[in-house]
């Protein structure tokens, strides 16, 4: 039972110290190069789209 309860709190703070991680990460801006990117990716498709339906 006293096992149980490590391995409780031990995966508590595993998924405390993830949930901390991934929140200060999703705060971060994107670097501008991502952006000019991801936009060059749905300009392409936007192409692509246009012709397959002509």
């Amino acid at each position: 039972m006293k096992q149980d309860r490590k391995t409780s709190s031990l995966e508590q703070e595993i998924e405390a110290n993830l949930k901390r991680v991934y929140d200060d990460v999703a705060k971060q801006e994107v670097p501008d190069r991502f952006t000019q990117l991801l936009n060059q990716l749905r300009e392409s498709d936007k192409s692509t789209t246009g012709e397959a339906n002509d």
